[in-house]
């Protein structure tokens, strides 16, 4: 009998546990719907191109347009940086609300001094980001990037090539998700769209 009563204690803990479980994802699933927001963006700490350790917060008030990629890139990177400092010049007096930032995703050669020197053959207020390995993870995570480095031949090669995501995306004066940008696009629908959000979103 005693056996008998604890195996009912048991089910009904456990249809109890699976009905708590099920309302607590069926609200967060309605929270989710109901806020719209996408899951990309959040909480950073790096270094920018100067030396100085920055957060997410510190770009609080600006648009933030983030592209991930690193120094090394043999094309895809410097073009997308160049797209967006020719975005950035054909927007007018709205390019002043808005930061361009680029974040490496290969912060073992990505030092500081290197990012200065790269970001330097941009426009002239984009900020480059490193960090350690865990930062930049944390920081890719958050936007949900993608990046790995390439298998060679030679382990210790130093002229490797990373594999990596390549969207840009602009995030509002609080860090939240706008939009994001697929590799390809001109600069004048790239200014045209940012123009069209800050517009919207002031």
């Amino acid at each position: 009998m005693l056996a008998r009563i604890t195996f009912i204690i048991v089910i009904a803990f456990s249809i109890g546990m699976g009905v708590a479980l099920y309302l607590r994802h069926d609200m967060a699933g309605q929270q989710g719907i109901q806020s719209g927001k996408a899951l990309i963006g959040g909480e950073f700490t790096l270094t920018n191109h100067t030396g100085e350790t920055v957060t997410d917060k510190d770009f609080h008030g600006k648009y933030m347009l983030v592209s991930f990629g690193y120094t090394f890139c043999p094309d895809i990177c410097p073009a997308e940086l160049q797209l967006m400092t020719d975005a950035m010049e054909k927007m007018g007096e709205t390019q002043n609300d808005v930061v361009p930032v680029f974040v490496t995703i290969d912060p073992t050669r990505d030092t500081v001094e290197l990012m200065r020197e790269y970001v330097s053959n941009f426009h002239p207020r984009m900020v480059g980001l490193t960090g350690t390995e865990e930062q930049i993870k944390k920081a890719a995570e958050a936007y949900r990037v993608f990046y790995a480095r390439t298998e060679t031949d030679n382990a210790d090669n130093e002229y490797y090539l990373m594999d990596h995501s390549t969207f840009i995306y602009l995030m509002d004066r609080n860090g939240e998700y706008i939009q994001h940008f697929p590799y390809g696009i001109n600069a004048d629908d790239l200014a045209t769209r940012i123009s069209q959000a800050v517009s919207t979103s002031s």
